[in-house]
């Protein structure tokens, strides 16, 4: 069961970033444990999300609240950096180093002894390869992986330091047809496991259904989010069922 807590909270957001139009969010609540997926965001407007929930950005008006607390009260990069690793961000702009192995990249955000990792760091690195499915490709480099695994291993890195919310961006688009139901699967079933606020954005409503229960769709001129209603709702939810 979902907690009570709020950990992102937007209202009445705005934020112009050179698009055609601003980036704007009527409401957008989500509590620990629970998981949206978005529609609605296309690439650049997914990146400019992340920013606001993360507070690497400031909205140009409303409010963005994580953690109980308003992004625009952070003062300072040691208590942005602190907060910010309550956020996994699992995206394509996440670099892989591409003749580093596998165990080598799920290392990084853990240690800079990429040469000799220590035993701690390795074991840890075993079970989020374990559980990402890339447990047979660690000593692979990266760069030699297919789409799929290789998102796995970003997925992976997102996952290492443990955070409470894990912030999706287009996952699918790289994927081929065939993995993409297996990866909503494991990617829900994770962020179930790990009890996380999970957030992804997609244009594939049967992807959007597949990993999360609830689905959302932007009105880019309002930017009211609404749910799927109706037989054509239903009908996408029992494809992405399927999926």
């Amino acid at each position: 069961m979902p907690s009570t807590d709020v950990v992102i909270s937007l209202r009445n957001v705005h934020k112009d970033y050179r698009g055609l139009r601003p980036l704007r969010v009527k409401h957008l609540e989500l509590r620990q444990g629970e998981s949206v997926a978005l529609m609605g965001f296309d690439h650049v407007g997914a990146e400019v999300l992340v920013n606001l929930i993360t507070g690497a950005t400031l909205p140009d008006a409303g409010d963005v609240d994580v953690f109980g607390e308003a992004t625009g009260a952070i003062t300072d990069a040691d208590t942005w950096l602190t907060a910010a690793e309550q956020f996994g961000i699992l995206s394509d702009r996440i670099v892989l180093l591409e003749s580093f192995s596998v165990e080598q990249n799920l290392a990084l955000p853990l240690s800079m002894e990429l040469d000799a990792l220590p035993p701690a760091v390795r074991a840890t690195v075993g079970r989020i390869a374990e559980e990402v499915g890339v447990a047979q490709q660690l000593s692979q480099a990266a760069g030699h992986l297919d789409a799929a695994s290789q998102m796995r291993v970003r997925l992976g890195k997102a996952l290492a330091l443990s955070p409470r919310v894990l912030l999706v961006e287009h996952p699918n688009v790289t994927l081929p047809a065939t993995e993409q139901p297996r990866f909503a699967a494991d990617l829900a079933g994770m962020a179930a496991s790990r009890s996380l606020a999970m957030v992804v954005m997609t244009a594939d409503p049967i992807f959007a259904s597949a990993v999360s229960d609830r689905v959302l769709t932007l009105a880019p001129a309002t930017g009211a989010l609404t749910g799927a209603g109706g037989w054509r709702g239903w009908l996408t939810r029992a494809g992405g069922r399927r999926g």
